[in-house]
C-alpha cells in the first residue's frame, strides 16, 4: 500500500497508532532525512470530508502556531482510499504533560492554548459556507435520546428543564472555523514548552463558545489552572457575561448525551462519562450557577 506513495522511498520506520476515536488508520513515520510524519487513510467514501479537511489544515497552518502541517492529499488503492500526510508535533502528550508541572506553568500554558484558539477562530468564513441551521434541533434530539436511555442520572430532572429553557441560547454568536475537539488531549507539550495542536478530523463551523465545553468534560480533570488560563486569554482577561450563560448550556447538555454516546463503547465508558456528568452538576450547583465553582480569576 505504501509503495504508491513517492514519499514513500524515504521512509525509514512505520508504526501504526491507535490512540484516539478517529475511523482514520494512522501511521507514525520517520523519513532517512530525519523528518517525521503523519498518514491519515481512510476508506474513499469520506473523500469529499478528508478534502475539506485537509484544506481547512492548510487555512489553519498559515497562523503561526505549533500544529500538525499539511504536506500532501491524495487516494490509494486504485481509488478505494483517500490518505493525507501531514507533519509529525514532536512531545508529550499535554493531558499527560499537565499534572507534573506547577500551577502557574499549567495556567500559561492555558493561556497560550486560548491564543491559538483565538487565532484558529479568526479565519474569515465565507458567507456561502454559513450553516443553513444551527443545532438547535440536533441538540434537543439527542437530549431526548438521552431521556429515553436507561442510563439515567438521579436527579437530572432540574438539569434537563434548565437545557429546555435556555437552549436558544446557542445560537447568538457568528459562525467560525472551530478546532472541533479542543482540550488537552488533542494538545502536544513541545520540547521547547509549547503547545502543539494536532487532530482537526472534527473540526467545523458553528458557534465559538462551543469550543469550551470540553474543558469541563475532560479539562478539569487534568488541570483547573490550565483551564482557566486558555478562558482568560482567549477573551483578553475580560470574560463577558454571555459565555458563562451559554457555555452552561453546552455543558449540561453534554454531560448528559455523553453517557447515552458512550453506550456504543460499553460500561467502562458509559461509568466514566456518568462520573463526568455527576462532577458536572457538582461544579454548577445543579446549573443554579452559570460558572463553575472551579473558576477564579
Amino acid at each position: 500500500m505504501f509503495e504508491e506513495l513517492q514519499q514513500s522511498i524515504k521512509w525509514e520506520k512505520v508504526v501504526p497508532i491507535k490512540k484516539g476515536w478517529s475511523n482514520d488508520e494512522k501511521y507514525y513515520i520517520e523519513t532517512e532525512d530525519n523528518q517525521r510524519l503523519l498518514l491519515r487513510i481512510s476508506d474513499i467514501v469520506y473523500y469529499e470530508q478528508k478534502k475539506k479537511e485537509f484544506d481547512i489544515i492548510k487555512k489553519y497552518s498559515a497562523l503561526n502556531f505549533e500544529m500538525s502541517k499539511p504536506v500532501v492529499f491524495g487516494t490509494l488503492k486504485n481509488q478505494q482510499n483517500v490518505y493525507m500526510l501531514l507533519t509529525w508535533v514532536d512531545g508529550n502528550d499535554l493531558e499527560l504533560a499537565l499534572p507534573d508541572l506547577d500551577q502557574c506553568e499549567q495556567y500559561r500554558l492555558g493561556r497560550e492554548a486560548g491564543e491559538i484558539l483565538k487565532k484558529i477562530h479568526s479565519v474569515q468564513v465565507p458567507a456561502d459556507e454559513f450553516p443553513v441551521r444551527t443545532k438547535i434541533a440536533k441538540k434537543n434530539l439527542q437530549l431526548q435520546k438521552y431521556i429515553e436511555s436507561e442510563h439515567r442520572i438521579q436527579g437530572d430532572e432540574a438539569v434537563i428543564e434548565f437545557i429546555n429553557q435556555n437552549m436558544n441560547k446557542i445560537r447568538s454568536r457568528p459562525p467560525v472555523y472551530q478546532h472541533g475537539d479542543f482540550h488537552p488531549g488533542n494538545l502536544i507539550l513541545t520540547p521547547k514548552n509549547k503547545i502543539g495542536v494536532i487532530d482537526f478530523n472534527r473540526w467545523e463551523i458553528g458557534d465559538p463558545y462551543e469550543e469550551f465545553y470540553k474543558l469541563e468534560s475532560f479539562g478539569t480533570d487534568v488541570s483547573v489552572p490550565y483551564c482557566v488560563g486558555q478562558i482568560d486569554a482567549y477573551f483578553d482577561d475580560d470574560v463577558p457575561d454571555d459565555f458563562w450563560d451559554i457555555l452552561a448550556v453546552y455543558v449540561a447538555h453534554a454531560a448528559l448525551y455523553s453517557i447515552k454516546w458512550a453506550e456504543r463503547f460499553g460500561q467502562t465508558e458509559i461509568e466514566n462519562m456518568m462520573r463526568i456528568c455527576n462532577k458536572s452538576f457538582t461544579h454548577y450547583n445543579n446549573f443554579a450557577n452559570s460558572i463553575p465553582n472551579w473558576y477564579h480569576k
